[in-house]
């Protein structure tokens, strides 16, 4: 167990990394073409052909081998919590890109989000299922609500004109990256049964249908306005909470749970999204600081959110 646990860390916050870089580039890209409908295909089209979005893709596929390789050592209440620390990445990326020096309060919600993490798995202490098969009908509720909580977000994206409607992409996101963390973790679990194992079932297919609609929901919320940046801190909580409730409800995972440590986990979650939400504001508050001297100069800066 230690030793899977030495493998599965590094690859988690490796991946966290990776995770990161496309999101900065991805933002960075999105703004600089037409803004697409929701789910249109011709938006990666479009990206194609944009060197930043092309290194952002690039970055995306290895940042999923490695999260494959964590999630084949380690429970997914692990490994995903760890996926949090992309949006401290992200914001590196992000002043790098702008040839900008981080920014002090950053850092600090980067500590914020780093000690939240910390405190969640020492106290939760998650074990890992040897299911490779993911317990729908037990989580029949969770599916539901999963379900339910996705096509809402999407209808609500699709009919609203607001500028919330990026947070209902986001939320609709986070929900599918979640989701897809979970059946990575049942495939990595047929993968050591054998090679042809995980195209005998479902689970593989679902992830190749499930992915990409997530990506592209990324790439649309992406390319929304000045909410990005909460958008972002969206994302990055949703994912790891649905993979949490995915990892104890269909796979078997457990946690410690007694009351106090309960309450302890809940606190260290708060921790970690005030820790996220204080790196978005703030990243959201530099660009406007950006943009207005740009505005000064006489030319338009592109909206990508440091967080």
């Amino acid at each position: 167990m230690d030793g899977d646990i030495v493998i599965a860390v590094p690859a988690a916050v490796l991946g966290a990394a990776g995770f990161g870089l496309a999101t900065a580039a991805q933002q960075r890209a999105t703004h600089e073409v037409e803004t697409a409908p929701t789910l249109s295909p011709r938006l990666i089209t479009t990206l194609l052909r944009r060197p930043m979005w092309l290194l952002g893709l690039v970055a995306t596929i290895v940042a999923l081998l490695l999260q494959l390789i964590a999630l084949a050592y380690g429970a997914i209440a692990v490994v995903q919590p760890l996926l949090v620390t992309g949006v401290v990445f992200a914001a590196a990326f992000s002043s790098l890109m702008s040839r900008r020096r981080p920014d002090p309060l950053i850092l600090l919600g980067a500590l914020l989000c780093a000690a939240g993490i910390a405190a969640f798995l020492l106290l939760a202490r998650p074990v890992p299922s040897d299911q490779e098969h993911v317990d729908v009908w037990g989580g029949l509720p969770l599916a539901i609500a999963l379900a339910a909580a996705v096509v809402g977000a999407i209808v609500y994206s699709s009919l609203v004109r607001h500028p919330t409607r990026v947070l209902a992409l986001a939320l609709a996101t986070g929900i599918m990256y979640g989701v897809t963390a979970g059946l990575m973790k049942v495939v990595t679990g047929q993968l050591r049964v054998g090679l042809l194992e995980p195209f005998q079932h479902v689970t593989l297919y679902a992830v190749c249908v499930i992915g990409p609609i997530g990506f592209l929901l990324s790439q649309n919320t992406f390319q929304q306005g000045r909410m990005v940046s909460p958008a972002v801190a969206v994302i990055t909580s949703v994912d790891p909470v649905v993979a949490v409730l995915i990892g104890v409800w269909w796979l078997g995972e457990r946690l410690d749970a007694t009351p106090a440590l309960l309450a302890g986990q809940c606190v260290a979650a708060v921790v970690v999204i005030a820790g996220i939400a204080f790196i978005t504001l703030r990243g959201s508050h530099l660009l406007h600081e950006l943009d207005a001297q740009h505005a000064a100069a006489g030319r338009a800066g592109p909206d990508v959110a440091p967080g």
